[in-house]
């Protein structure tokens, strides 16, 4: 067994090691593609990969979890440990990554007293009984076990949130009570507080930067002086990019020039982990938002501006990192094992439409509530995707206002779209005529909750306050959850569709379309959803993920192993009313 050590420098087995690691998230990229972007890791000059776990679709239920696909971790280290690859582990609770709530599952929240990421008793006892289970796999693979797994990380950029040290101190100590015997590691901005708040006794602090090595690399060495800590210099995220949101004005790129002196700079000096090396894709509803003026949800594409393309194409900034990485460590290519293809499969038109108010009955159940406060998500169960509320009015009035809606709602009077209110915009007073009789809808969607800072605790979804009418609670609600997933989508009633409803133009109300893909061969292909509002693609019940006209995303990533040869069923559920009568594929992305 190899045993790796942190002394002044790190040590396996005794001898000097520069780590040098791309972060990869499993998660983020089909099972059948591991195997490529990990060769092309190792390819690229890296000696180590570095990922996270996310807790959220590791236990998606409370007591339930999944470990297959695109949830098996295992699968993942093994790979990468067949290819002589190092691993670093960065496991929840907390992730942070751009990821959907940071990663913390969203049923914490509908928990009573619950608080993250503190001394709360509550969240204690859940993250032991998630710990129980997930790191007994976790230490399997260790190196001193005969795995890869080189380090461990405690929580995430920690220093950005808390000052709460029994915190980090109860997870480094039931990490070790369940047999993880890897040396730990921290990482936070080394911009002073925030990375003097993260450390921990005998742990190392790691630095989280884009630029200015030479700076950053002083600071934290004055500051792990003066904390006593000792040890190597390491950049545990090497931003060489960054994430888009929806609304941005362009895709994020960085300055190459700037990224080259700053990796010569750290490997003569150092240790680093690029983040990210490939970035993948937030399908479904997994992308995170952000909120400092106002809230920013990330698109589905992860592409990051990585060495690794989202779709795994080889760019000229992996050409240039490999140049540089061959200039501090000797390493051989090897030969790629996985044939990926691409391939414009053209315009397919739609078959049907149907609208959302004609199969609501079908689609969802109907659950009603007398009281006047609407309960949100977390409250009836739900995770993720739109929640719809219904009521009859009974007594006229002039103005709507909502309590406590998050994060987008559209108003609708008998099934006509009357407002739509997004962020802070949602407790506003709407001028909203509405007479004894008339239906009110409101349709809420979670455009993904916030993933950094201060606002994690405040991410509960839906509407969980009253309704007001001329500043009257509305009352007798029935609302149906709509979180989309594979089953509620296959029960959708196309025999409600109707032939007019498929010309192109405003239909008003949100809608499913369907197409058939027929494929003779599956390859990598993007679906580009011009003349579309917003909404969400399946793929043969498969969540692609988010579309929104406001780009700078205007295609869709389609991986080959998503499609299977014949037909394939592809469903748009547009909210907008902005519908097409067709959908392309392209063989190239479009981030512009």
């Amino acid at each position: 067994m190899s045993k790796f050590e942190i002394k002044d420098t790190f040590l396996l087995d005794g001898e000097p090691f520069k780590i040098i690691s791309g972060a990869i998230h499993y998660f983020r990229v089909v099972p059948e593609y591991w195997q490529d972007r990990l060769e092309k890791l190792k390819n690229m000059g890296c000696n180590t990969v570095e990922t996270y776990i996310p807790w959220n679709i590791t236990e998606p239920k409370k007591g339930e979890f999944c470990f297959d696909g695109m949830c098996d971790f295992e699968k993942f280290l093994d790979i990468a440990h067949k290819l002589g690859l190092y691993a670093i582990v960065r496991p929840s609770p907390y992730i942070c990554a751009e990821w959907e709530l940071g990663g913390l599952p969203s049923w914490l929240f509908a928990i009573p007293g619950f608080e993250p990421r503190c001394k709360n008793e509550i969240y204690y006892q859940n993250v032991r009984d998630y710990y129980k289970v997930i790191l007994p796999r976790l230490a399997k693979h260790q190196i001193d076990n005969g795995g890869n797994i080189i380090l461990m990380q405690i929580e995430n950029e920690y220093g950005y949130y808390g000052s709460d040290m029994s915190y980090l101190q109860f997870l480094a100590d039931l990490m070790r009570e369940s047999g993880i015997t890897v040396p730990f590691v921290t990482s936070d901005g080394p911009w002073g507080k925030m990375f003097m708040k993260g450390q921990l006794d005998g742990v190392l602090p790691t630095g989280n930067f884009g630029s200015h090595a030479l700076l950053l690399f002083a600071n934290m060495k004055r500051m792990m002086k003066k904390t006593g800590n000792r040890g190597p210099l390491m950049c545990m995220e090497f931003w060489i990019g960054w994430f888009d949101a929806w609304g941005s004005k362009e895709h994020k790129k960085s300055k190459l020039k700037r990224n080259i002196k700053d990796l010569n700079y750290m490997l003569k000096k150092g240790n680093v982990n690029f983040y990210m090396f490939h970035g993948g894709t937030n399908f479904g509803f997994m992308n995170g938002s952000n909120y400092f003026t106002k809230l920013t949800p990330d698109t589905t594409s992860y592409d990051y501006d990585a060495p690794l393309s989202e779709d795994g194409r080889i760019t000229e900034k992996y050409n240039v990192f490999k140049d540089i990485i061959r200039k501090y460590r000797d390493f051989e290519e090897i030969p790629l094992s996985t044939k990926i293809e691409y391939k414009a499969y053209g315009v397919v038109k739609a078959k049907e439409r149907v609208k959302l108010f004609d199969i609501l009955d079908t689609l969802a159940e109907a659950k009603t509530s007398e009281g006047e406060k609407l309960l949100g998500m977390e409250a009836t169960g739900q995770d993720y995707g739109y929640i719809l509320y219904k009521t009859t009015v009974e007594k006229n009035s002039e103005t709507l206002r909502i309590e406590d809606g998050n994060d987008r709602i559209i108003e609708y009077k008998n099934k006509v779209p009357m407002a739509t209110l997004f962020d802070s915009e949602t407790s506003k007073n709407v001028a909203l005529p509405l007479v004894s009789g008339d239906e009110l809808s409101l349709l809420v969607e979670n455009l993904g909750r916030v993933n950094f800072a201060d606002k994690i605790p405040f991410q509960k979804k839906g509407i969980c306050g009253r309704v007001l009418a001329d500043e009257k609670p509305l009352a007798k609600w029935t609302y149906y959850n709509l979180n989309l997933d594979k089953n509620q989508i296959s029960k959708i009633d196309w025999s409600k569709a109707k032939e007019k409803d498929l010309s192109s133009g405003e239909i008003t109300t949100p809608s499913f379309t369907r197409f058939t893909l027929n494929v003779e061969k599956p390859c990598d292909t993007f679906l580009d959803f011009s003349g579309w509002g917003k909404g969400c693609i399946f793929l043969n019940g498969f969540n692609l993920g988010r579309y929104w006209e406001i780009g700078p995303q205007k295609r869709l990533y389609v991986p080959a192993p998503l499609l299977k040869t014949g037909a394939n069923e592809i469903i748009v559920f547009e909210t907008e009313g902005k519908v097409g009568e067709t959908i392309e594929f392209f063989d190239e992305h479009k981030l512009e």
